[in-house]
């Protein structure tokens, strides 16, 4: 479900400014660690085959994604180099990993053995093995390694090669260091104990917060995510480039007496004669509805209010600061208008959430333009 390009709303995807977001990661980890794009979730939101032609004559190793669904659909778009699941695959989900030639990642037994099953299926296939350091919420244990990596040695050989391992940090974007260097500390102490020469391994660890705040941990590889689409990462690391605008038309202008309510609940009121500017998105669209009386938008390179909450498919604006305003000028939610800027971090700290949570909300019915 989409609607015809700039009719309506839509969404304008920076290309170039992607590409210089993953140049900065390369900058700041040096040449050795390769980078592996997390485009899971349609590439944050954007199309994970448009990252992906965007990305790949960078050189990055491969490509990482959440479910074998996004694995399969990275290879039917043309993508032939690696491709690793970051998370557990369901046992129904295996057949079609493997027979993409996915890269699994392993947090229990019994996962390794039915993608060892596979294997000798479908050829050789590798995994990499996940280990908890403390996010819990998949790899093995840490302090653990000593009983599963014998046998995760043991289901591995020519068919099923043991090709990775790797963990996430839960609070790399975080001020304090501490549980990031707790963490690295772990990761470190399961690896030593593994029974696999390291010289065999892809180690990896660092998101995007990790990999530009303590570069020196990049190990073989890092998995930048958020910062490539044009998120802050971290507290004191560069800010990317914006690859997001969000933009929409003004549907309808007019004058308002005082008194005049608008939205569901009537929750503003003309305070004296305004103008109003009724703009097509809504919440229908992924446009956060507690923007409603918070937020802005900006008409004209001018920064105005939303007024009254925000309907599925409509808000409004306060365009007395913008009098020449008339329907078909385009609103911008996200994103540059002359001098003016809403960054996706701005909107994401107004809708008390994270720009991961803004960009991947935004639906299906805003087509993506490349810019």
């Amino acid at each position: 479900m989409s609607n015809d390009c700039e009719t309506r709303a839509w969404v304008e995807v920076d290309t170039g400014a992607l590409r210089e977001n993953y140049r900065t990661i390369r900058r700041t980890i040096g040449d050795g660690p390769a980078i592996i794009p997390m485009v899971k979730a349609d590439g944050y939101g954007l199309g994970a085959a448009r990252v992906v032609r965007a990305l790949d004559s960078l050189g990055p190793w491969g490509y990482g994604v959440a479910t074998a669904e996004e694995g399969a659909a990275l290879r039917e778009s043309g993508v032939r180099g690696p491709i690793l699941v970051a998370g557990p695959l369901p046992p129904h989900a295996t057949e079609r990993a493997a027979t993409a030639g996915l890269i699994a990642s392993i947090s229990d037994i019994d996962s390794l053995r039915r993608w060892a099953a596979a294997a000798e299926v479908h050829g050789p296939l590798e995994f990499h093995v996940e280990i908890d350091t403390g996010m819990g919420r998949a790899g093995f244990d840490w302090r653990e390694t000593g009983q599963w990596a014998d046998a995760a040695r043991a289901e591995s050989g020519d068919r099923l090669r043991w090709t990775g391992a790797f963990t996430h940090f839960h609070g790399a974007d975080a001020a304090d260091p501490l549980p990031s260097q707790t963490q690295w500390r772990r990761f470190q102490d399961a690896l030593a104990q593994l029974p696999v020469s390291r010289e065999d391994l892809l180690i990896h660890a660092c998101n995007s917060a990790a990999a530009l705040r303590w570069p020196e941990w990049g190990a073989d590889a890092v998995r930048p995510g958020v910062f490539l689409y044009g998120g802050a990462a971290g507290p004191d690391g560069p800010l990317p480039k914006p690859v997001v605008a969000v933009r929409a038309r003004l549907v309808l202008v007019r004058d308002v007496p005082p008194g005049s309510t608008v939205g569901y609940g009537a929750t503003h009121a003309a305070r004296g004669w305004e103008r109003w500017g009724t703009v097509a998105i809504g919440y229908g669209d992924g446009l956060p509805r507690i923007l409603g009386n918070t937020g802005s938008a900006i008409v004209e390179g001018t920064r105005v209010p939303i007024i009254g909450r925000i309907s599925m498919d409509m808000l409004v604006v306060e365009l007395s600061a913008v009098p020449a305003a008339a329907a078909g000028d385009v609103v911008t939610l996200i994103g540059r208008d002359g001098e003016c800027e809403i960054t996706v971090d701005e909107v994401a700290a107004q809708a008390g959430t994270i720009s991961y949570e803004v960009l991947t909300g935004l639906t299906a019915r805003l087509p993506r333009v490349e810019r």
